[in-house]
């Protein structure tokens, strides 16, 4: 059976509505992600490119172009695999230079796998204060990484621990495979929203008296839940094995 396969059984048994059932069940699935690699995705063509990317021959083939250095870059990608009511799977394939922006996912769990290539993930957790301010008015945020990524590579985000609002910048091409449980849903709150970094002088809050402010970060959301300017995201073509409801 492909693993691919043996993963979506896994997630259908071990995800509902409200997301992992168990700690344990959540673990089974991240053992299961553990394994895949990207010539069970369809992905092996992609991952070969990767492990022979070279920055600098890149540039001498004229990829740079008279706009700046991503003027003649290829997009993001998102390969879709599998969508229910209690989790989703997916790839973004990303090319060199190219960023995933600030967004969160809230009240979600996160596995992350990197299968190809190298990126730097820079993550974030809301620090708690008494009185919450304005959703679009700075809040405190810690760093909670903040370093390069080489595949194969799983992470886990929490609800509310674990980095939930991120951001990848892909060094070479790269894919990241994202399960989500439960999936995006606008009209269950679980809508993405987008951040910036603030360089608010006068904190709007009063901080708890343990945290060192020196390593606060304040980050804004953008209005509306709309991505910066300039991001874009095409649909790709999934060539891996097809995921059956």
């Amino acid at each position: 059976m492909p693993k691919i396969k043996n993963l979506s059984d896994a997630c259908k048994v071990s995800f509902s509505p409200d997301g992992p059932i168990s700690e344990e069940a959540l673990e089974k699935v991240r053992a299961l992600l553990d394994e895949i690699r990207p010539l069970d995705l369809g992905l092996d063509n992609e991952a070969q490119i990767a492990r022979t990317w070279n920055s600098s021959a890149r540039q001498q083939n004229g990829r740079r172009g008279r706009g700046g250095p991503n003027q003649n870059a290829s997009p993001i990608k998102y390969l879709h695999i599998h969508e229910s009511d209690s989790f989703s799977m997916g790839i973004f394939c990303m090319p060199p230079s190219s960023v995933i922006p600030l967004h969160n996912h809230p009240a979600m769990t996160v596995l992350s796998k990197l299968l190809y290539g190298k990126l730097q993930a820079e993550s974030y957790d809301w620090i708690d204060v008494a009185d919450p301010t304005d959703p679009l008015k700075p809040r405190p945020a810690r760093c909670v990484r903040d370093r390069e990524m080489t595949a194969p590579e799983t992470t886990i985000l929490y609800p509310d621990r674990g980095g939930n609002i991120h951001t990848f910048r892909a060094i070479t091409p790269c894919a990241l495979f994202d399960v989500l449980t439960p999936p995006y849903s606008a009209e269950k709150g679980r809508d993405c929203s987008y951040f910036r970094k603030s360089s608010v002088k006068e904190p709007p809050v009063v901080l708890p008296s343990e945290i060192d402010s020196s390593e606060v970060v304040w980050l804004e959301e953008l209005e509306d839940h709309q991505p910066p300017e300039g991001f874009v995201v095409a649909r790709g073509l999934y060539k891996g094995p097809v995921i059956r409801r």
